[in-house]
């Protein structure tokens, strides 16, 4: 289903699809997170990447709650866009011949996916508290909450030893 489609008619209709979006994406970094923690050199890049993929079915287990809630059926629809961006994740690791240089390109990926999904999750807040679904709003934004934990954890990891490393 496009975004544009006549599938899409209200603000709820939107609202739903979305939940299915970045519940779809969200089990397909449950299948990508022990991947780059298996690629990850840096201990703790590879220890942050085994907490987030905990994190993650977390995620999924409150996406389910707040299909439930909103009386919607649990159900994903495909992302062409995680879906890229793992693919684009996997293309690099696999060009990438120097560990440093590799910690550091997965970073970037986890961050891309990261990126993607508090863009997802902001939206998905909004739309709830429009709709007059605080309830929904307030399960989305403790998932909103860690999604921007662990990227702040990159960028540290990133600029305090990654980047440096790689760089050398």
């Amino acid at each position: 289903m496009g975004l544009f489609t006549r599938d899409i008619k209200t603000m709820d209709d939107l609202f739903v699809h979305q939940l299915q979006d970045i519940y779809y994406a969200e089990k397909q970094l449950l299948k990508a997170l022990p991947k780059m923690a298996g690629k990850a050199t840096e201990p703790k890049l590879k220890q942050g990447f085994e907490e987030h993929l905990k994190q993650t079915e977390v995620h999924v287990q409150r996406l389910e709650e707040v299909f439930k809630m909103h009386g919607a059926e649990v159900k994903a629809v495909t992302c062409p866009a995680i879906d890229g961006i793992i693919k684009e994740a996997d293309e690099t690791a696999g060009e990438v011949a120097d560990k440093h240089v590799l910690d550091a390109a997965l970073i970037n990926a986890a961050q891309a996916a990261e990126h993607y999904e508090i863009v997802r999750y902001g939206s998905l807040i909004a739309w709830a508290r429009q709709l007059g679904r605080n309830d929904c709003a307030s399960v989305l934004q403790k998932t909103l909450d860690e999604e921007k934990q662990t990227d702040a954890k990159l960028t540290s990891l990133a600029e305090g030893k990654v980047n440096l490393r790689a760089a050398s």
